[in-house]
């Protein structure tokens, strides 16, 4: 197939499909201009040949179906869309292997019934990009966008909507469109009722899923299943599946705003369906003329590596709307948190009170000395004593319990460079946030907090708000009214320079790029399940979020327990790792601000592991996943963007395993000390995870490092440039 254009072909209503074909295969020609000439003149030809031909054998125009098609710059990846039986359809394949099943499209509205069923195909266009855009942080600088789109046009000569294909060589996107027309002007309320979407998955038997419930009580922390494509219910995105050619995808969604997260619901075996999270009234989307939909996408690889390594999501995002974010400043902390999951502090006032002036001087000196840039002070505000889980409308984001001095612990950490990290906990009663969202944020400005951690702790469906007219509704994480709230909180701290950490968040989509103090969010089992989760995290969850939740975007998973059993090693509720790994993970699940989420003085009683914690960058210019398969292991290469300094980190799932890592990706012409901290001879993550060896060596890349991982083990690495 020749690469996009930008050439248009209108097509009437009851061309037939072979003239359809030639015509719109007419619109993939070269961007070359002198070659478009000739490729128009023999589409042309062939085209009304076709026509005549289709005349003279009688073959009737109208029940003739249209296709066009689109590759991707490398053409890889093909995407085929056609109105076959009066229904829109997408399939794709990759390197000739069919990747994507014909696929139903379409929307349908309360009061306009079906977009989708009865459309055709009436106009297409294409178009290509290669640019480069830079991020102001991230896991690397410079990010290449490069790709084929096709927007085509389906009407049924009442209305019409329209599709949007971006196709790049690592995955694609759509969306959907519905333009102000005749009948349908931009004040007209629209409610979509049902999104036809579908995913069709070839030998669905045969491929294997990696994956969490859809629309749980939980939300998104789950552990992860490993099953058969045919054997999902209900599932969340990232979705990710290998086909059994070794083919490796994820379906997601990109750029999600004002609009329903989508979950995947199997019909018959193989046949994903968005599936929108409703309102409480049970509408999926409440909407106007002119709106766009979030992008659908689907990441393809040959190796699993190749999904860690795709753009595709940023890619499918507007650029910053915010201007000048110098102020989002990447880094690591430390806080009063762990304590409490411990149970070891409350958040809650009395004897056990976390959260206290003193307790938080002392945290911001252990900061001071270990080259820490942040506290995080958990329970500092009015609101925690009692069930504050099923108590968030008392919650006051302004009023300090009595022992703790906001104004005394800014002032002294402020001597030290060290800043206050805010927190809001809601509890899930949005409606109490947002009447107290201006004047909270203003207090954490004037007290120099440029970063808020906040949490939405509430089951699935149960978020709290009040109505217009008073009343009390209940609604989902991820429906679209909770997706534009999250979205107000970001835009509202972006006016005072602050930046947004989200936990029991809605799923991230890429909105970090188009909003840049969107710094992290949570958004799956993270570390605090090990103190009190039931099971804690197994081995190979850490294995496995590389190549599902972290295709999203960045996780405060809160690495970094270096007293992995505080109850003793038969306990059920310790960390199911070694300590190495605990170090690796700082490497391997990406995040702009990292936290060391241990008590003090775990780290002070072993100082020389926890160096790499203190050494350990959270802004790259570069990253490369240097090897892995899903649930078993990975293993990431990351630069530094302050320094010539690249990190490695390698983790394993229950297994013990060993491989070689080439160092090519190292700068050329320059050597490196490589400060290795690896599981020792011994370590074991069930009976000895105390065990690892710290040593160095020199590094040039042309060098192998051989790993060796211990079960639920892992290796960290620093190639600090000598030259």
């Amino acid at each position: 197939m020749l690469e996009a254009s930008s050439k248009s072909v209108d097509l009437p209503f009851n061309t037939p499909s072979k003239v359809a074909s030639a015509i719109a295969t007419n619109t993939n020609t070269n961007t070359n201009k002198n070659k478009n000439k000739k490729y128009q003149s023999v589409f042309n030809i062939t085209a009304l040949s076709i026509f005549i031909s289709c005349v003279l054998s009688g073959i009737s125009p109208e029940v003739q179906a249209k296709t066009v098609t689109i590759n991707s710059p490398s053409k890889n990846i093909t995407v085929s869309l056609s109105d076959d039986a009066d229904i829109p359809e997408y399939r794709v394949s990759f390197n000739g292997e069919d990747a994507v099943l014909a696929s139903r499209m379409g929307l349908v509205f309360k009061s306009l019934g079906e977009f989708g069923s009865g459309f055709e195909i009436s106009k297409s266009t294409s178009d290509s990009n290669q640019s480069r855009w830079q991020q102001p942080w991230g896991e690397r600088e410079w990010v290449d966008d490069h790709h084929n789109k096709l927007t085509t046009t389906f009407s049924n000569g009442n209305y019409h909507f329209i599709v949007e294909f971006k196709v790049f060589d690592d995955g694609l996107g759509f969306r959907y469109q519905v333009p102000t027309q005749k009948g349908l002007a931009s004040e007209s309320a629209l409610n979509i009722t049902n999104e036809l979407t579908e995913f069709s998955i070839p030998d669905a038997h045969n491929a294997t899923a990696w994956w969490i419930p859809g629309r749980g009580w939980n939300r998104y922390e789950y552990l992860y299943n490993t099953s058969t494509v045919n054997k999902v219910d209900r599932a969340h995105t990232p979705f990710t599946y290998k086909l059994a050619s070794g083919t490796h995808l994820s379906i997601h969604e990109a750029a999600l705003t004002d609009y329903a997260a989508m979950v995947l619901d199997q019909r018959r075996d193989g046949t994903l369906k968005a599936d929108l999270t409703p309102w409480s009234d049970g509408i999926l989307v409440k909407t106007k003329p002119g709106f766009t939909t979030p992008w659908r996408t689907i990441q393809i690889a040959e190796k699993a590596t190749g999904l860690l390594n795709s753009d595709l999501i940023l890619n499918l995002n507007e650029p910053n709307k915010l201007g000048d974010v110098s102020w989002v400043e990447p880094g690591k902390y430390v806080g009063i948190w762990w304590g409490m999951h411990l149970n070891e502090n409350t958040w809650g006032s009395g004897d056990k009170h976390g959260a206290t002036t003193s307790e938080t001087k002392r945290y911001m000196d252990f900061a001071a000395k270990y080259g820490f840039d942040g506290v995080l002070v958990e329970g500092w505000n009015l609101g925690w004593d009692g069930s504050w889980f099923h108590n968030g409308d008392v919650f006051s984001f302004t009023k300090p319990y009595d022992d703790f001095d906001i104004d005394a612990v800014s002032e002294y950490g402020a001597k030290q460079n060290v800043r206050l990290i805010g927190h809001h906990e809601t509890s899930g009663s949005v409606t109490n946030y947002r009447n107290q969202m201006n004047d909270a944020y203003d207090l954490y400005k004037k007290h120099g907090v440029t970063q808020i951690k906040t949490g939405y702790v509430a089951d699935g469906g149960d978020i709290k708000r009040v109505d217009e007219n008073g009343i009390t509704r209940h609604e989902w994480h991820d429906g679209q009214f909770m997706v534009n709230e999250y979205l107000h909180s970001v835009s509202e701290a972006a006016k005072r320079g602050i930046s947004i950490n989200t936990h029991e968040p809605v799923k991230d989509t890429g909105l970090r790029r188009t909003y840049p103090n969107w710094i992290a969010r949570e958004g799956a089992r993270g570390q605090e399940f090990n103190a009190w989760g039931t099971p804690p995290n197994n081995p190979e969850h850490t294995a496995i979020l590389p190549f599902t939740r972290m295709l999203s975007g960045p996780m405060d998973f809160t690495p970094g327990i270096f007293n992995l059993a505080p109850e003793g090693l038969d306990a059920v509720n310790r960390v199911q790792t070694t300590i190495t790994k605990q170090l690796a993970l700082y490497v391997v699940l990406y995040s702009p601000i990292q936290m060391a989420a241990d008590l003090p003085r775990n780290y002070v009683e072993r100082l020389d592991a926890f160096q790499f914690i203190q050494d350990v960058p959270t802004d790259w210019s570069e990253s490369i996943a240097v090897a892995g398969e899903v649930g078993d292991f990975v293993a990431f290469a990351r630069k530094d963007r302050h320094s010539d300094d690249w990190y490695l980190g390698a983790l394993t799932d229950e297994q013990a395993r060993s491989f070689d890592v080439e160092l090519s990706f190292l700068d050329n012409n320059q050597q490196y000390e490589a400060q290795i901290y690896r599981d020792g001879a011994n370590a074991n993550w069930l009976t000895n995870p105390y065990d690892y060896v710290i040593e160095t060596t020199k590094v040039t890349s042309k060098h192998n490092l051989s790993l060796v991982l211990a079960k639920s083990g892992g290796t960290a690495v620093r190639f600090k440039a000598l030259n």
